[in-house]
């Protein structure tokens, strides 16, 4: 799934649209994502300019991003819907994410209840865990 599929599934835009492409997506089970972290992300011209390390929120809001695509896959009808964060469990980081990363992102193990999904999200770089967290999300309509 290339950006302009991906801009299908998710609303955000640049510069808060955080998945660059999606490797595997089976719908109710697992997806394989990814964002390339370069040096012109807008956050590392504050954060921090002499040391530039993607914030811990924004790895957080990719596997989010990352689950919505997986928690929208073999839905029939999203119109008017959106996916939203409701809660995030053992968040721990390992290692931080700088320009010239690829931050892989993966969540499985989706369980839904009613309009609520929970995940098990890992980000990884090199094939080494630098976030991992629960997500849950609920689907809500979208203000009119």
């Amino acid at each position: 799934m290339d950006v302009r599929e991906i801009m299908r599934h998710l609303p955000h835009r640049y510069p808060f649209l955080l998945v660059d492409r999606v490797v595997e997506c089976v719908a109710g089970s697992h997806i394989l994502a990814y964002k390339n972290v370069t040096f012109n992300e807008p956050f590392f011209m504050g954060h921090f300019p002499d040391v530039p390390v993607m914030p811990g929120v924004l790895i957080l809001e990719a596997l989010a991003q990352a689950g919505g695509i997986l928690a929208a896959s073999g839905e029939e009808n999203l119109e008017g819907k959106l996916f939203l964060f409701t809660g995030l469990d053992e968040v721990k980081f390992r290692r931080q994410v700088v320009p010239g990363d690829r931050l892989d992102l993966s969540c499985s193990g989706m369980k839904r209840r009613l309009a609520l999904c929970r995940m098990d999200a890992v980000a990884t770089v090199d094939g080494n865990v630098v976030a991992q967290a629960k997500i849950t999300a609920a689907v809500a309509d979208k203000p009119q």
